[in-house]
Order: structure tokens, then sequence, then C-alpha cells
């Protein structure tokens, strides 16, 4: 692997995510293309690239600020996916399902960025 984020498992499941919720918004009315769909996908993606900038020759508290950036990414895209619920755009199985995922990731994050110290 040539770069560090490759090796990391909170960035292996954020990038995991990123593609899940990626095919779930596609399903989402044409309309919301441009707003609630993109913040979704923007969000999910913001994750992944957090980790990835933060790891890469930064310093542990420089890291740790890309960490916490990543975890609110990650509670941004379950606040979408309330919306998305509200409007009738998941079921309430998919809803739990990645409220679930985004849940251990951001405890995953956290305990992460908790362990640089």
């Amino acid at each position: 692997m040539a770069f560090r984020f490759e090796g990391l498992n909170i960035w292996q499941q954020a990038l995991q995510l990123s593609i899940e919720v990626n095919e779930v918004v596609q399903q989402f009315p044409h309309y919301e293309l441009y707003s609630l769909s993109s913040q979704i996908r923007r969000a999910s993606d913001s994750v992944v690239l957090n980790i990835a900038e933060g790891s890469t020759g930064q310093s542990v508290p420089e890291f740790q600020r890309f960490l916490r950036y990543a975890l609110r990414s990650g509670i941004e895209v379950v606040s979408c996916f309330f919306i998305a619920r509200e409007k009738g755009y998941l079921t309430e199985e998919v809803f739990r399902s990645y409220y679930h995922k985004y849940e251990l990731l951001c405890r995953r994050i956290t305990s992460f960025q908790k362990a640089l110290k």
C-alpha cells in the first residue's frame, strides 16, 4: 500500500459506505438530484476524503482535526437519511440499516481519534 489511509479500517469502511450510499440515493426522485441526493453523496464522500487527507503527512493534532471533520460529515449523512425517511424516500428498514452502519463508523472514528492521543 502506497498510502497510510489504505490500511485504516475506518477508511475502508467509510469507502464501502460511500459506495452503498451512492446506490441508495439513485433511487430518490429525480428532482432531488441537485439537493438532498447531492448533499448525502458529498457528505458520505467527505468522510472518506477527510480520513485520507488527515492521515497523510500530518501531525497527530492535525490528523485528529481531520477525523473530527470526518465524524461531522458522518453525522450529516445520518441527518440527511432522517430527512429522506421523512420524505418517504427510504423504508424504515433501509434507514435503520444505514443509521446503524454510520453509528458504528462514527464510534470507530471517535475511538481512533482518542487512540492517537
